[in-house]
């Protein structure tokens, strides 16, 4: 039989952070009637007061929606015209970060024993999510070494995520969160290679926050 808890606990999925007791009473609310509660690993975490969740084994996530910051100019500093970056080099962008976003939610899920599925059921959370604001500084869309680009870091993406219940379709929880590429105080070499490497830790950080947060709804100790 399934357990049943306070949506509270379910900004573990987007979270990692258990939450205990109710909202405070300055809490700003949605428009939506969801209400903001203090988190320590994410941004901003919202979440519907008194609602009723199951204990989820399944996701059902959908495509990522990527968008970039209103202010890239992909091709701003780039003098070589064979360097620019026209339109199906910035779709190829947005298709191979949604690609590896999908792959590292999948294997992160997988490793705390959830699947992914395409359709709808009683023990299943439907996650809608959308990067947006993605500022690539250096972004590289030749083979690796062929040239060297060096900058303090490779850029900045948010992640804004939704919670649903995949069957009635209530919404549980939002979560927004920006992650930044590496920092290290220096001129470092910016390429495809440390571009992707930067987005898989970026991603791995929201992935490994949903699958703990399943495992401390769902009981398990997780790691």
């Amino acid at each position: 039989m399934l357990r049943i808890r306070k949506v509270l606990p379910l900004v573990l999925a987007v979270g990692a952070t258990i939450l205990t007791g109710c909202a405070s009473t300055d809490a700003v609310t949605e428009w939506d009637g969801l209400v903001r509660q203090p988190n320590t690993r994410l941004n901003a975490v919202f979440v519907k007061p008194d609602a009723q969740v199951v204990a989820y084994r399944s996701v059902m996530l959908d495509p990522v929606q990527v968008s970039f910051d209103g202010n890239w100019d992909p091709n701003r500093g780039t003098r070589s015209m064979s360097s620019r970056l026209n339109a199906d080099d910035i779709a190829a962008i947005k298709d191979d970060l949604a690609e590896l976003f999908r792959e590292i939610f999948r294997d992160e899920l997988a490793r705390g024993g959830y699947q992914l599925v395409d359709q709808p059921g009683p023990e299943t959370l439907r996650v809608t999510p959308a990067i947006i604001n993605l500022f690539i500084t250096a972004p590289d869309t030749s083979a690796p070494g062929r040239t060297r680009t060096y900058t303090a870091d490779s850029g900045r993406m948010t992640l804004v995520v939704e919670l649903r219940d995949s069957e009635t379709g209530t919404l549980l929880a939002r979560a927004v969160d920006t992650q930044t590429g590496r920092n290290a105080g220096m001129w470092t070499i910016t390429n495809r290679v440390t571009n992707t490497a930067d987005a898989r830790r970026a991603i791995g950080v929201w992935a490994s926050a949903l699958r703990r947060g399943l495992d401390e709804l769902y009981g398990r100790s997780g790691s």
